[in-house]
């Protein structure tokens, strides 16, 4: 070797690069050019070549024709550094190709014996897992390290495992002893992990090792492990439910768990296991109450649920104490002052709410400035079920900040904002301009503000609601628009008062140009003329003679309605009404021609000589018509009108039933049945009552014993000590430090005056406690610097959990069992004294003495007494109403209107309502299946199945079973040379959402035959498998169906217009493109619509571009458009396009499209 060479093995690999650089500039000037050459061929290599050995050595060669002649080395890292991993990344398709040659390289990392580049490996896993690619191939190289010293990579060795060991389980199962082990290790970061992926591992063999964990990690002295072992409780109920009692006892001993950070968890797991369990929160409910403000967000959600419900187990409603007030205001004016003076008595007497209802009221009250809406939303409901009426209006402000929120927050909040508006609209009167909806909002967001102003709707605010309803009117959006008129509507029929002026202004609007508007207003019109039909004639023979413009055919058969029930008030118009509808009574639609037969029929009872004839050739064209209710409806009235020697007895009663009275209908608001569900639940914003749903109870009529939530005080402290086997006193100077000491000097100095005192600062001490193990469960150093400090506490500890748990002697264990628990809950009594005084600077310690109790009960009812008045005062509203217009008269219209009782609109107004237009609407239909593929799948072999075969296909035919669902059509076969009998399905394994719709069972099938079901399977959108046993008389077969992603769409017809529509609506995130090669045999306009309608089941868009080619479908389950366009450019190439919201879906379609056009 010469002299500027250097090899790799003499001066180390970090020396190389330099010297090679140096060695560069020294030579000839085609050097240079060549080492440029070198590197712009290298990135086009490593972006186009798909293995890192076709790289290595090409670069290889590159370098020798560089190089010739030069006498150094250069050396190649064998993976993708930082910066090309950021240049595969920009371009996802390149990295897909580059997908399996990264995973060989981390492997082989993974496998290297030095730990930075296990490291360097296990993070780059986790990185791909956090962008959310699937790393689950790496699964057996990644398990192998899980025994690993390292610390570091031992904690993303599980972060690995807990994302994949449910998927991977037989894998997991065979590293099952490494997590016991990593159970008792020193870090309880660790710990936790491993019982994370031990409840992972969904195999019901290794139960009982679970439930072993889980009993352990409960008695661990990390917060952070129990909170995980709370977490395990549900997944190992999942999976066996028959350990629901060991399970309950465990749920028992951590709700017993001071710290914040196990609370919320272990709620959780109650609720999820025995809700019904009430009799384990007596003890445990005041330390929750005073803990809430403390826990974590979604903790304190679930734990505010949870007491709600207890809530109205354990207290008597607060708002009885209305109706007695009410009924006592009706006396008799005549009884004597003692009579009153004791029934007075006997009033103040009836209510005291209970001190444990006032601490559930007083801790949640804060939460209602918490960041998360979740929280805010729970308290919200909780005061709204629990509360006085007089306190429940303190959460209107707090629901009003969420409405600057995100729109799925809004969404929510509004719903429930909706259903509080209907029973209590003095809530939300003062936040009225809250509702106003801007052009920015959503329609969801619209529709539900626009009910809310509704329901706030009164003569006070009317006019300025009726201004703002003047602006909704002539929103581009129709639906919204739609609902403005229902909603003015709903006014009219709530406020007596306007109910002429709407209706004036509904009748401005049947002149509008949009036929949507008008058919709307025509069907509100009729629900309003229905209230009072006497006085307004003449808008009868207004709206008649609108029937010869208006073509939506709900609006036609509002207005026949109205003429045929009212004809004796119009008896002029009527009978032309049905000369004109008659001529047109073939092309009208089922609904117009019921309501033309319903007219025929009241014509001919009150007014035979006109309309004989022409009721009869009414009749005779509905005898004959299509529609069988055309034409049962038909027989039936001419049976009833008709008469001839077949009539039976209620032809002299015809006229009684078809102009009988009818009732005014009720236009009320949809949300007035959803208030028997829990506010901010999953069945509320459903309006049914969804899996998982627990009712709220009603209120007792007698309070049960409240002193099941007391707390008794150790009796003695001897049998502690005894069990402990340790000194009864320490140095004071020691407390601090051992918290089984602070036990034993609190337990000891109940028989003093000062306990109190004592067990405040234990609490204080308890809680930094609590705080720095929540800091070390984010940190594994944090946790080691805190065991080192806590040296003595922490070999106390064990030696107190030793002797509970290793001692035989049931006596002594419910000893330390009764004794911990009277420990805990005297110190949860004392941070509920500690509250108190924080909210009342009056009212004194209850933990200073036994005898004193009564006494602070007495003092804390008497302050939550004052505290309400305030809060009252405060809730008073500001009854001075702002008019936005001058209301004194309203002029009338051109048009035959009736003379209004009060005037409520101003002129402005009717002159605004005249004109209103709105744009026409689009139109997506789904239509019927384009092409049926020929490719049938196999379900199960003739072999396997015992001569029993079984195929299926996609018939892309509407589902018969249900709308969400996707035919399918299966074979069955017989190639025995017997009977195979009773064929059906049985055991349906299907993931979570799924559902399936079997066929009905086969009785018998004969030797060779063959016979076709339908099966119907809501795939969720996904192409999960489904997967069933199919069975015989004696047999049973595991067989499952995986649908293309083609497969679970439908077709659907839409105007080019509509489509980029659509498209423009659905662009960036929502938006997968990719360029391919197009074969020169697929270029034509038929072939590209037969290959694409072929492989996925999409509907033809017309294009007036001949090299565009779009089309349109929706999914099954969701309805989410699918929008495809393919654009050539040029003969060989082209753009493919998927515009859709559900983005996965998308590109898995993308992904089977694009072999479909480069292919032959």
């Amino acid at each position: 070797m010469s002299g500027n060479g250097l090899s790799y093995s003499e001066q180390g690999g970090e020396a190389a690069p330099e010297l090679a650089q140096e060695a560069a500039t020294t030579t000839t000037p085609s050097i240079p050019a060549a080492f440029g050459l070198f590197c712009s061929d290298t990135k086009k290599r490593m972006e186009q070549n798909s293995t890192m050995l076709g790289k290595i050595m090409e670069v290889s060669c590159t370098i020798k024709s560089a190089l010739k002649g030069r006498n150094f080395e250069v050396t190649l890292k064998p993976y993708l550094s930082v910066e090309e991993q950021r240049l595969a990344d920009d371009d996802p398709y390149e990295h897909m190709e580059q997908y399996f040659t990264l995973n060989e390289d981390l492997k082989q990392m993974l496998e290297s014996s030095k730990d930075s580049a296990k490291l360097d490996a296990m993070k780059r896993i986790v990185g791909m897992i956090a962008k959310g690619k699937n790393a689950s191939e790496l699964f057996p190289a990644v398990v192998k390290n899980v025994a690993s010293k390292n610390i570091e990579i031992k904690k993303l060795v599980y972060v690995y495992l807990m994302r994949y060991a449910e998927e991977q389980q037989d894998l997991a199962l065979l590293s099952i002893s490494t997590f016991q082990r990593a159970l008792k290790d020193p870090n309880q970061l660790i710990r936790a992990s491993a019982l994370r992926v031990l409840s992972s591992i969904r195999v019901p063999i290794i139960v009982p090792i679970m439930m072993l964990a889980i009993k352990e990690a409960s008695s661990d002295l990390s917060p952070y492990v129990r909170k995980n072992a709370a977490h395990a409780i549900q997944k190992l109920y999942s999976l066996d439910p028959e350990q629901k009692e060991m399970l309950i006892e465990v749920i028992e001993k951590l709700l017993r768990d001071r710290s914040t950070l196990v609370a919320g968890s272990v709620v959780m797991a109650f609720e999820e296991v025995c809700p019904d369990r009430i009799d384990l929160i007596h003890k445990n409910y005041r330390k929750l109450c005073n803990l809430l403000i403390d826990v974590e967000e979604w903790g304190q959600v679930v734990i505010i649920h949870m007491l709600t419900r207890y809530a109205r187990t354990q207290f008597v409603s607060p708002w009885k104490v209305v109706e007695v007030v009410e009924e006592y205001s009706e006396n008799n004016f005549y009884e004597s002052d003692e009579e009153q003076k004791e029934k007075d008595q006997k009033v103040k007497d009836t209510y005291s709410m209970d001190p444990d209802h006032r601490l559930l009221l007083r801790n949640t009250k804060p939460l209602l400035q918490s960041r998360n809406a979740a929280v805010v939303m729970a308290v919200s409901q909780l005061y709204w079920h629990l509360a006085p009426k007089s306190e429940a209006s303190i959460v209107s402000k707090s629901l009003v900040r969420l409405l600057r929120s995100n729109r799925e927050v809004q969404y929510i909040v509004l719903q429930n904002i909706a259903t509080m508006s209907i029973q209590r609209k003095d809530m939300f009167e003062p936040h009225l301009k809250s509702f106003y909806v801007r052009s920015t909002d959503p329609t969801m967001i619209k529709t539900l503000k626009l009910e809310i102003l509704t329901n706030l709707a009164n003569e006070a605010n009317i006019s300025t609601l009726l201004r703002e309803f003047q602006t909704y009117v002539k929103s581009q959006d129709k639906q919204f628009a739609a609902a403005t008129i229902q909603a003015i509507g709903r006014c009219a029929t709530n406020i007596t008062e306007v109910t002429d002026t709407c209706l004036n202004g509904l009748v401005c609007l049947l002149s509008n140009r949009d036929e949507i508007v008008v058919a709307e207003s025509v069907v509100v019109i009729k629900k309003l003329l229905q209230t009072q039909p006497a006085h307004h004639g003449e808008i009868i023979k207004h709206m008649a003679k609108l029937l010869d413009n208006i073509t939506v055919p709900v609006a036609r058969a509002s207005i026949l309605w109205l003429i045929g029930e009212y004809c004796e008030r119009v008896p002029k118009i009527a009978p032309d009404v049905l000369r004109k509808t008659a001529k047109s009574f073939t092309d009208e639609d089922d609904l117009v021609k019921l309501q033309i037969l319903n007219l025929g029929a009241k014509l001919y009872l009150t007014n035979s000589k006109q309309t004989k004839l022409l009721t009869q050739y009414v009749l005779n064209l509905g005898k004959y018509d299509q529609s069988y209710d055309i034409r049962d409806r038909t027989r039936f009235i001419r049976q009833l009108i008709v008469p001839n020697e077949k009539s039976g007895a209620l032809s002299k009663y015809a006229k009684k039933i078809f102009l009988a009275q009818k009732p005014a209908p009720l236009l009320e608001s949809p949300f007035k049945g959803r208030d028997h569900f829990q506010l901010g639940t999953l069945s509320h914003t459903l309006n049914s009552q969804a899996t998982g749903y627990l009712e709220l109870s009603d209120w007792p009529e007698v309070a049960p014993d409240p002193s099941v939530r007391n707390v008794e005080i150790a009796e003695s402290a001897k049998e502690w000590t005894g069990i402990l086997g340790k000194p009864k006193k320490e140095k004071p100077t020691e407390k601090f430090y051992s918290e089984s000491e602070e036990e034993e000097d609190e337990s000891a100095g109940t028989n003093s005056s000062e306990s109190g005192t004592g067990s405040e600062s234990e609490e204080e001490d308890d809680k930094e406690e609590s705080s720095s193990n929540e800091s070390g469960g984010s940190s594994s150093a944090s946790e080691e610097s805190s065991d080192s400090e806590s040296g003595s506490k922490g070999s106390m500890a064990k030696k107190a959990s030793r002797a509970a748990n290793e001692s035989d002697s049931e006596d002594t264990e419910k000893k330390a069992k009764g004794v911990s628990k009277k420990l805990n809950t005297s110190s949860s009594s004392v941070t509920e004294s500690a509250s108190s005084e924080e909210s009342s600077s009056d009212s004194k310690s209850e933990s200073d003495s036994k005898s004193d109790s009564e006494s602070g009960k007495s003092r804390s009812t008497t302050t939550s007494k004052k505290e309400e008045k305030p809060v009252q005062d405060r809730k008073t509203p500001n009854k001075q109403d702002v008019f936005l217009l001058d209301l004194d008269d309203f002029c009338p219209v051109t048009t035959p209107v009736a003379v209004p009782t009060a005037a409520v609109l101003s002129p402005s107004l009717t002159a605004d309502l005249e004109g209103l237009c709105l744009p026409s609407l689009s139109v997506i239909d789904v239509t019927t299946q384009v092409s049926v593929p020929a490719k049938t799948h196999e379900l199960l072999h003739r072999m396997s199945g015992k001569g029993l075969a079984a195929h299926y296909h996609f018939s892309r035919q509407p589902g018969i079973f249900g709308d969400r669902m996707v035919s399918v059509q299966v074979t069955v076969t017989n190639t025995t040379d017997h009977k195979i009998e009773n064929i059906h399905v049985k055991e349906k394994k299907l993931p979570p959402g799924m559902r399936m719709h079997e066929f009905s069972p086969i009785e018998c099938l004969e030797p060779a035959g063959s016979i076709t079901v339908s099966v119907g399977i809501d795939f969720c959108d996904s192409t999960q498998i489904a997967s069933f046993q199919l069975c015989t008389k004696d047999d049973c077969f595991n067989v499952s169906i995986q649908p293309p992603v083609g497969e679970l769409l439908l077709p659907v017809t839409m105007s080019e217009k509509d489509f980029k529509k659509e498209q423009g609506m659905l662009t960036g995130m929502n938006e997968t493109s990719a360029t391919i090669a197009v074969a020169p045999q697929n270029s034509t306009r038929l072939i590209i619509i037969e290959k694409l309608v072929k492989a996925a089941n999409l509907g033809v868009v017309p294009s007036g571009q001949d090299n565009i080619h779009r089309f349109a479908a929706k999914t099954v389950h969701s309805e989410s458009l699918m929008l495809v366009t393919v654009e050539l450019k040029g003969s060989s190439t082209a753009q493919l396009v998927i515009n859709t919201e559900k983005t996965v879906i998308g590109s898995v379609l993308l992904r089977e499209l694009k072999p479909v056009l480069s292919q032959g």
